[in-house]
């Protein structure tokens, strides 16, 4: 079976000084793969260069056996690879509506949101993680926690090929934590890859198939 996923030979300067080097990370499809490591070995940074946060960089990418060089964010949004970041990319100001379906608002025959369809949506997305929630409030009135539930739905819910958990535990509570857990099976059991990110190894035991260990921005082992 192809990789879904393939980064090699990836290095990465920040003024001179290394912060990735000939590192390597291969996702097989419906996976969930653990990248592991201490502070400022590389994780987040490899994920930038996936993602187009960074663009330069040297070394090889392919996803889903094509050549891979996303330009933005967007970009590998739009084709099928979604990040959730332990810093929440939200608008708490906005209703969770508008944070569950920004930039992607279904639209009337006129091209106006339909906001009937567009909060219909959300509930829909949300009870899949067991939220059930006034969608129309501002996100930044409910807690931490259903704010980092909503960040993970609105990823899953964009059709990913794959989808990459930054340290989505953070702030979750043990009930919340195996709501996560569920939706990770569900997403692998669609035969969509997780990257999961986190300090808590305990949780990889329970959700991971495989890891990548990092340090010094170099991978040094990758185990079952």
């Amino acid at each position: 079976m192809q990789p879904l996923l393939r980064m090699q030979g990836i290095n990465k300067s920040f003024a001179g000084v290394a912060a990735l080097a000939s590192a390597e990370l291969e996702i097989a499809p419906g996976e969930v793969h653990a990248v592991i490591g201490q502070n400022g070995a590389g994780k987040s940074t490899l994920i930038k260069i996936l993602t187009g946060v960074y663009r330069k960089y040297s070394g090889d990418i392919s996803f889903e056996e094509k050549p891979w060089n996303a330009l933005s964010p967007r970009e590998a949004q739009d084709n099928g690879i979604a990040t959730i970041y332990q810093e929440l990319s939200l608008v708490p100001l906005r209703s969770v509506t508008e944070n569950v379906i920004m930039g992607y608002e279904p639209r009337t025959r006129l091209g106006l949101i339909d906001w009937k369809a567009a909060h219909k949506r959300s509930r829909e997305i949300l009870s899949d993680f067991g939220i059930d929630i006034d969608v129309t409030l501002p996100l930044g009135t409910f807690s931490t926690a259903i704010q980092q539930l909503t960040a993970i739905a609105r990823a899953v819910s964009l059709n990913s090929r794959l989808v990459i958990m930054d340290e989505p535990t953070s702030s979750l509570d043990d009930r919340e934590v195996e709501t996560l857990f569920g939706v990770v099976r569900g997403l692998k059991a669609k035969g969509v890859s997780v990257i999961y990110i986190s300090h808590f190894l305990d949780e990889l035991f329970h959700i991971c198939d495989r890891a990548t260990i990092m340090r010094d921005g170099q991978t040094v082992a990758v185990r079952e």
